[in-house]
């Protein structure tokens, strides 16, 4: 594990069916299917709009 992370806190989010198909397309669709990097882009998209 890299040691800047330690420091974080672990987040577990309770997703419905029909948000993990959509974060699986954007996955698949922009980031070579990669689930986490897909979850991140979107978890940055929400944040900006609650600012």
């Amino acid at each position: 594990m890299d040691e800047s992370l330690a420091d974080l806190e672990t987040v577990t989010l309770e997703l419905e069916d029909e948000t993990i198909e959509a974060v699986d397309e954007k996955a698949f669709a922009e980031h070579r299917e990669n689930r986490e990097a897909a979850i991140r882009d979107l978890l940055d998209e929400w944040l900006k709009t609650r600012e």
